[in-house]
């Protein structure tokens, strides 16, 4: 019996769902919806788009705009057609857009709108062709194509997704549709166990842009299946959409959450009373519980406080939510234990852009905080020098488009070598710590991983916006603070995080930054990661100053 690929899958599963929502956007105060039919009909007119403008078989055509049901449908037509798809940031800057571009040399660019068109322009004179989707989606006698994908072999590559670049120029990592279509396979049969057998369709909501890998795959993975995305279209309305989706689960990064979870805390304080102290009694009783240390009165506080406060904060986050899925970086034990608290468990994923978006899954029901869950199948995982992790599986990218060397470098010994170190526990479960290409050696000659350091500083410090460590070859670690703060609150943080590391963890020395590192500024990925060789740049001299004064 022939096996379907995951673009066969999603096509017939969308000729399975003709007459119900598959994709929907949140716009203002009302959902707009796509059936199945509805997109195949869309994927039909952008097909017919493009045979007519000449793109052929591995030609690659560059995805330029904000999450839509049209950029699903274009990439589903893109990929239909056997064409490559590189799907680029909207946000980021021209000039590094231009540079991406020229290094994958599509033979069409698909802008969402004319301003991003016109900043393409005027970044670069003399560009490939430039199509808005309202001229792929105009509408065209469409009707005498098959709803079904060109053939494609295993090795044939299907996307470029390039890289966030926290330390030069991005790369482009190549997925194959042998690699997505082990992959969507993986996520479905998560999410299957997940959410059990229903006859409703799922709701999700998605807010991440379809550029990311992780992001991406949730897309397809949602196609493959029996269920409803709600896209967000206005960031600054998030909350709103929210409620508005109500949906099952949906996917975040941990900045979301932490913001959350702060948000919470600051309005449960400021409204003080009742709330508030059943909100602390009833923490205190479940976290004793959790550690095996129950008091005789903690089933009480608990049996009042989940009614009253969690079950009421529960639902104000979204009426409808079961569980909460959390990538790109390490979640802080305490954000994901807030969440469990309130009966929403919070499963991490961890993965790589090269690794089709994920090594490991956490499994419901058997999550451990802090740690990142167990190798999806197929997959093989184990701690080389310095503990890096090393990975291989059918999920591993074949390579970076132009850049041998680069790949040679990361694909060495039938390994695809991570950059991240980790930690394994008995039972399979990962624990990522950092990145290697982000240690900190000081004079004293210790490594030190400067993420978790971070994290427990950002935790203290609720009005901060970043943290960054410094004090490579210095006589200690020092950090970068952006936000609103007071030099006060950031003394307290670090007294309070201090007592906590031993001796060369010790942060002994601060600058307060007026703006913080942002996209815009060139101080943040594409992604919200930082650009430690850029922001180190930039503020050479501060911290030259911060050592040479040992003052904030």
């Amino acid at each position: 019996m022939m096996v379907m690929n995951f673009l066969e899958k999603i096509f017939a599963n969308l000729l399975a769902s003709t007459g119900r929502p598959v994709l929907q956007e949140a716009r203002g105060q009302r959902i707009v919806s796509a059936t199945g039919r509805e997109l195949l009909d869309q994927v039909r007119t952008a097909r017919t788009y493009l045979r007519e403008t000449g793109l052929k078989r591995g030609d690659r055509c560059v995805l330029l705009a904000h999450n839509s049901i049209r950029w699903a449908a274009l990439d589903l037509a893109l990929m239909a057609e056997g064409i490559i798809v590189v799907p680029l940031y909207a946000r980021q800057a021209p000039g590094e857009l231009v540079t991406i571009m020229q290094d994958c040399a599509p033979a069409l660019v698909c802008c969402g709108d004319e301003i991003l068109r016109s900043r393409i322009v005027a970044a670069w004179p003399q560009p490939p062709r430039l199509a808005l989707l309202d001229e792929v989606f105009a509408p065209s006698g469409a009707g005498d194509l098959p709803d079904l994908p060109l053939e494609i072999a295993g090795d044939d590559p299907v996307t470029i997704i390039y890289t966030s670049g926290t330390s030069g120029v991005a790369k482009g990592v190549i997925l194959t549709m042998g690699n997505i279509s082990h992959m969507v396979p993986c996520t479905t049969a998560q999410l299957d166990a997940l959410m059990g057998p229903r006859r409703q369709p799922e709701q999700i909501f998605h807010y991440l842009p379809f550029c990311f890998a992780g992001s991406w795959i949730l897309l397809l993975s949602c196609l493959s299946r029996h269920s409803v995305l709600t896209l967000s279209t206005d960031l600054t309305r998030l909350v709103d959409e929210l409620k508005l989706a109500a949906p099952n689960y949906f996917l975040n990064v941990p900045a979301l959450l932490e913001r959350v979870r702060q948000g919470v805390e600051e309005q449960l304080t400021r409204r003080g009373g009742l709330a508030l102290a059943l909100f602390r009694k009833g923490r205190a009783a479940w976290l004793r519980r959790r550690g095996g240390s129950a008091s005789s009165l903690d089933a009480l506080w608990l049996a009042l406080a989940n009614p009253v406060v969690f079950r009421a904060v529960r639902k104000k986050i979204s009426p409808n939510l079961e569980a909460l899925i959390c990538g790109s970086a390490p979640l802080a034990v305490e954000t994901q234990l807030f969440f469990m608290m309130l009966g929403l468990p919070v499963l991490q994923v961890y993965g790589l852009t090269e690794t089709t978006a994920i090594c490991t899954m956490d499994k419901a029901g058997e999550v451990e905080p802090g740690w990142v869950g167990y190798p999806i199948p197929g997959t093989e995982m184990k701690l080389g020098e310095n503990d890096e992790i090393l990975v291989r599986g059918p999920h591993i990218f074949p390579g970076y488009w132009n850049c041998p060397a680069e790949t040679a470098a990361v694909l060495r010994d039938n390994w695809f070598h991570s950059g991240d170190q980790g930690e394994v526990n008995a039972s399979g479960n990962w624990r990522i710590i950092g990145r290697l290409k982000n240690l900190i050696i000081p004079t004293s000659g210790h490594n030190v991983a400067p993420e978790p350091i971070e994290d427990m500083l950002l935790h203290q410090l609720s009005g901060a916006q970043q943290v960054m460590l410094v004090g490579n070859d210095r006589p200690h670690l020092a950090a970068l603070v952006t936000g609103s703060l007071t030099r006060p609150q950031v003394e307290a943080a670090l007294a309070a995080t201090n007592a906590r590391l031993p001796h060369y963890q010790r942060v002994h020395a601060f600058r307060l930054l007026e703006d913080p590192f942002s996209i815009e500024n060139g101080l943040l990925t594409a992604n919200g990661k930082l650009k430690r060789e850029a922001i180190l740049e930039r503020y050479r001299a501060q911290i030259d100053d911060l050592y040479n004064t040992n003052k904030g």
